[in-house]
């Protein structure tokens, strides 16, 4: 299962890719929906990735609203903003066409062009306006790319995983006893490992920015393997703390630059169902990890090293071979796969002219520089002053910490009750495969009936009956296979993760603010990930049982924070409506038209909850 660690992902890590996706803009009026309607013409989940605005009533001008920050409007209505962003006008004579093909006018065509060759895209000789192909032809595209593309992605981020998860096998064995470590200085280094990766996630990007993904990654994944494999030579508090801040400074950011990475090859309704492989793959690699360990271990004072200073090094081997063949396996960009190595390419040139031509008609941004747009101090701050989205922010810091001190702690516990080093390896299995049926149902249940909060609270209706267990159970430590169940049940708990970061994506309803609003969800998440790591003290082992109350009054809040933020929404849509309803035909007509409010603001935008 995930740690507090993994939850970066956000993914973290999950919605950084928003940048590059074409905005939702829904709005209502009288001449669209019949009255009542209102509620089914809100942009809420499903809606929230459609790439057109609709027209309100055909006009000679496009609203004010819309044209005040417009770098072309075509004589087809369709308006091109300053920042890239293209709003698609669906006018009774407009050309259906448009629906699927934005470049089927001139005008947006020849504007684009020209971006494209301004900015020097290394796939404009490709772009084709005119280009057709059949859904199974596309359908052989996607499929090469998922192989190619996604496959390694995946492999990728099973390399960062095991390189920032491993420490919790080393301590299963002598790791705190060798280095003359306390179980407070394994939770200072959990501490000082996320805060640095916290810090280094904005840097990161940033860099990623300046030279490529396909640079910048293969870079992050060769040092903080070297620094993975130094590890093995450790010798006490001070050097396993600096490791501990190495590792996250050299691994803060990859998740967000990965994300862009695979948004150069992916529409924006692909991408998400990609990036839920990797919420999967951190328990897949748990288990992987879990099998190595225990082979890993045997080796147990060959040559005079102990099984964790084995662990480390071969398991950093292990990255860096990955992080060398990224070099060669991360091309920048879908037309330059052939190499000296490659002489073939992925693709033939009837291929290419699809795996381009349709992530450009997604987002025709993706050929310039704002897809690629870092996150900055100043817009997270703007994000910030957002204040209807402070309940998705609360929800992030507190709904994760219940289960994350028996994560941390899980390889510790289970040596408490006396299994072996080796056996430990193998018993942290069953709850990794439990956690991937739960997370993958949860999300399947959320998607289905389209409800956030009562679907995500589960994960902590679930997580409540054990950490109670944990606090007032009598015979916890004494009973040792009562133990092992209560903590496997415990951990596999059904992830709300991948709910979150998708409601803060569609209650932003705003491509610009997207992306920094999930960057800032994921702050503070990581930032409960830090509380977390302090919850269980040195003075309190081995019950923990002043953790463990502190984690059942945190598990009660969260879930009341989840009640609350259902109703706080259904609260604000009810005002909403009342005003909407309240104003004539006219009204609603000039407010489209004139109104400055934008993305979440917007008097006919719903919340989702």
């Amino acid at each position: 299962m995930p740690s507090p660690e993994a939850s970066h992902i956000t993914m973290d890590d999950t919605q950084k890719l928003l940048p590059a996706v074409q905005r939702s803009f829904g709005t209502f009026t009288e001449d669209m929906a019949p009255a009542g309607a209102l509620e089914d013409s809100i942009p809420v989940a499903p809606q929230a990735d459609t790439v057109s605005i609709q027209s309100i009533e055909k006009t000679d001008k496009p609203p004010p609203a819309v044209t005040q920050d417009a770098e072309l409007v075509t004589a087809k209505g369709n308006v091109i903003t300053k920042d890239g962003l293209v709003f698609h006008s669906h006018g009774s004579d407009s050309d259906s066409t448009l629906n699927d093909n934005i470049f089927a006018d001139p005008e947006v065509r020849d504007y684009y062009k020209q971006v494209y060759e301004d900015a020097q895209y290394e796939c404009r000789h490709v772009f084709d306006a005119d280009a057709s192909w059949s859904q199974e032809e596309e359908k052989r595209v996607i499929r090469k790319l998922d192989w190619h593309v996604c496959l390694w992605a995946c492999t990728m981020f099973f390399s960062l995983q095991i390189d920032r998860g491993n420490i919790n096998q080393a301590v299963s064995s002598t790791f705190l006893k060798d280095l003359h470590l306390t179980t407070n200085d394994f939770n200072y280094g959990n501490t000082v490992f996320l805060v640095s990766f916290l810090l280094a996630e904005l840097p990161s990007q940033l860099v990623s920015k300046k030279l490529g993904p396909d640079r910048w990654i293969p870079m992050q994944m060769v040092l903080w393997s070297i620094v993975a494999m130094s590890q093995a030579a450790l010798t006490g508090r001070a050097s396993f703390l600096l490791t501990r801040a190495l590792l996250a400074v050299l691994e803060g950011g990859f998740i967000p630059d990965l994300v862009l990475w695979l948004s150069y090859f992916y529409t924006s309704r692909e991408l998400p169902i990609r990036l839920s492989f990797f919420w999967t793959a951190l328990s897949v690699t748990t288990i992987v990890t879990s099998l190595l360990a225990f082979a890993i271990f045997h080796l147990e004072g060959v040559h005079g090293l102990a099984g964790w200073r084995w662990l480390f090094l071969l398991e950093g081997l292990i990255t860096l071979v990955i992080g060398f063949s990224s070099f060669f396996l991360m091309p920048a960009s879908a037309v330059q796969t052939k190499t000296w190595f490659r002489p073939n390419g992925w693709f033939t040139d009837r291929e290419l002219v699809i795996v381009v031509n349709r992530v450009l008609r997604d987002d025709p941004r993706k050929g310039d520089m704002h897809n690629r747009q870092a996150i900055t101090p100043k817009r997270l701050w703007s994000a910030m002053k957002d204040y209807d989205l402070w309940p998705v922010y609360a929800l992030g810091l507190i709904c994760f910490i219940p289960e994350g001190p028996p994560t941390y702690y899980l390889t510790l516990i289970l040596r408490s009750l006396g299994f072996s080093t080796i056996n430990v390896q193998l018993l942290v299995i069953p709850s990794s495969v439990a956690h991937i049926i739960t997370l993958l149902s949860i999300t399947w249940i959320s998607e289905k009936i389209n409800q956030r909060a009562l679907v995500a609270v589960f994960q902590n209706l679930w997580t409540l009956p054990c950490v109670i267990a944990l606090y007032k159970w009598d015979h916890l430590i004494q009973s040792k296979w009562g133990t092992y169940a209560l903590v496997t049940v415990l951990l596999s708990y059904p992830y709300c993760h991948a709910i979150n970061v998708a409601w803060t994506s569609t209650n932003s309803n705003n491509v610009g603010s997207r992306s920094v609003s999930a960057a800032l969800y994921n702050m503070f998440v990581q930032l409960g990930g830090i509380a977390s790591a302090n919850i269980y003290r040195d003075n309190d082992k081995p019950l923990y049982r002043r953790g463990n109350r502190n984690l059942v009054i945190i598990n009660v809040l969260s879930i009341c924070m989840f009640v609350f933020t259902k109703a706080y929404y259904l609260w604000k849509n009810s005002v909403r409506d009342k005003k909407w309803k309240a104003m004539s035909h006219d009204e609603r007509m000039h407010y489209v038209r004139t109104t400055t409010d934008t993305a979440s603001r917007r008097l006919d935008f719903r919340f989702a909850h």
